[in-house]
Order: C-alpha cells, then sequence, then structure tokens
C-alpha cells in the first residue's frame, strides 16, 4: 500500500528537479566558446621517481602495470594533466604511491594518478 506513494512522491521530486533545471538560463554563446577552447592549465608535479607508460595496442585506452615504460618522471617534474583513466582490471592496479586504478593522463602516455600531486 505504501510503495504507490513512495513512487508518486519520488517521481513528483524528479519532475521538480528536472523543471528547475530546465527552466534555468542556458549559457551565453561566447562564455560556452571560452570553456571549450580553454586549453588545460591544470598542473601536477611527481612525489617521486614514477614511470610513464603507453598503453599497447592490445589493451585498451588505459595503461597496465603490464604497458610499455616510455620514460620516467623524475621526483618534482612539472606535467600538465586534465584527465584521469580509470583501470576496470586487476592488471591497471598499481602499487606505487599508495596504489590505485587510477592513471593521469600527461601528454600522451598515462602515469598512477598517486604519484602526482597538484603543483
Amino acid at each position: 500500500m505504501h510503495l504507490p506513494r513512495c513512487l508518486l512522491t519520488t517521481a513528483a521530486g524528479v519532475v521538480a528537479v528536472l523543471a528547475t533545471a530546465l527552466s534555468a538560463a542556458p549559457p551565453t554563446t561566447a562564455a560556452a566558446a571560452a570553456a571549450v577552447s580553454a586549453p588545460c592549465a591544470s598542473t601536477w608535479k611527481a612525489v617521486q621517481r614514477v614511470a610513464v607508460r603507453k598503453p599497447a595496442w592490445n589493451e585498451g585506452p588505459v595503461a597496465t602495470t603490464r604497458s610499455p615504460i616510455v620514460r620516467y618522471l623524475r621526483r618534482g617534474e612539472r606535467v600538465t594533466s586534465c584527465v584521469v583513466a580509470v583501470g576496470g582490471d586487476a592488471w591497471s592496479h598499481y602499487s606505487d604511491c599508495g596504489g590505485g586504478s587510477l592513471w593521469r593522463v600527461v601528454p600522451g602516455r598515462q602515469s598512477p594518478a598517486r604519484c602526482l600531486e597538484r603543483a
């Protein structure tokens, strides 16, 4: 008996949220164009010596611990990165800098996200 009332309440809440979102004024064309054309300005610093890897042709878009090493970042070296790749398999889980499956995309390659800190 309570289920229909909950469903109606939830549906009414969703409709209210959608109506609020749709009634908001769209961004101006100039502001939208500036946001799209703005270059990436997020700078990161390596906390230790870390490998920069490029995914092999058969690994997909995210680097893994088996991916070939392209180069190393020295401790304190700065790189620009605005994108994070999320690995979903066991091989994408690294153990450097505390571990994880997040890989920060640095120019053309990928580096473990926890090995970089915002500069």
